[in-house]
């Protein structure tokens, strides 16, 4: 029953992600993604069969981290007015958005306990439960997706921040194994101890922030 009620902030999460993606490319000149559907909220349009699917479905029958991904929002770095550096803010779009959302998330709970007389135990322990998972997970996509490896946004970033022709290097090398690098740090464990120190340390300042 957990899973029902935590898997959808997580489904959603991960589309205002791909949707953040979109949304910063179009309004610096590129509608490669909404022409081709893609700039919507609509779940099913960013489903992918293989990341969305078989991977996680996979990762759970085998017991190992449960991994995944939606399908990437289409841009087109030679639509925007400079693609070298432009492409780094469209990736940065999808951490900074998962960053609202845990914001958002922290405000909300602590309305709920503030207005918990009103709500009713019941109701405060649910949404309680719901919002913590939804500050914890979006801040926790925001890291991950900052590590400095392509195709992970942080490798888009990393390359935007470098001259023309170190990125250029960077992506050719690092760029080639950069999916196997992500696969690799996740079953072996080793992601955990890049991903939770700051996650922990961000979720810190959170709850001081609202008082949790």
């Amino acid at each position: 029953m957990e899973i029902i009620v935590l898997l959808p902030v997580l489904f959603f999460s991960i589309i205002l992600h791909e949707f953040a993606h979109g949304y910063v490319a179009y309004r610096m000149g590129d509608d490669t993604a909404y022409m081709s559907g893609r700039l919507t909220l609509n779940p099913i349009s960013h489903v992918d069969l293989i990341g969305t699917i078989a991977v996680p479905a996979v990762c759970w029958l085998f017991g190992w981290p449960l991994f995944g991904w939606a399908k990437p929002v289409p841009v087109n770095p030679m639509r925007l007015p400079s693609p070298h550096k432009d492409m780094g803010k469209v990736a940065f779009a999808g951490p900074a958005c998962n960053l609202i959302l845990a914001t958002l998330c922290a405000l909300f709970l602590k309305l709920t306990v503030a207005f918990q007389a009103q709500l009713g135990q019941h109701m405060v322990i649910s949404l309680a439960h719901i919002l913590q998972y939804g500050v914890f997970v979006n801040v926790f996509l925001a890291v991950f997706n900052l590590i400095p490896i392509p195709p992970l946004d942080g490798g888009r970033v990393l390359t935007a921040l470098l001259p023309l022709s170190a990125a250029v290097k960077y992506d050719r090398f690092v760029g080639r194994y950069g999916m196997w690098i992500v696969f690799a740090l996740i079953l072996t464990g080793v992601v955990k101890y890049i991903l939770f120190p700051p996650t922990a340390f961000i979720v810190s300042v959170l709850a001081k922030i609202f008082g949790l």
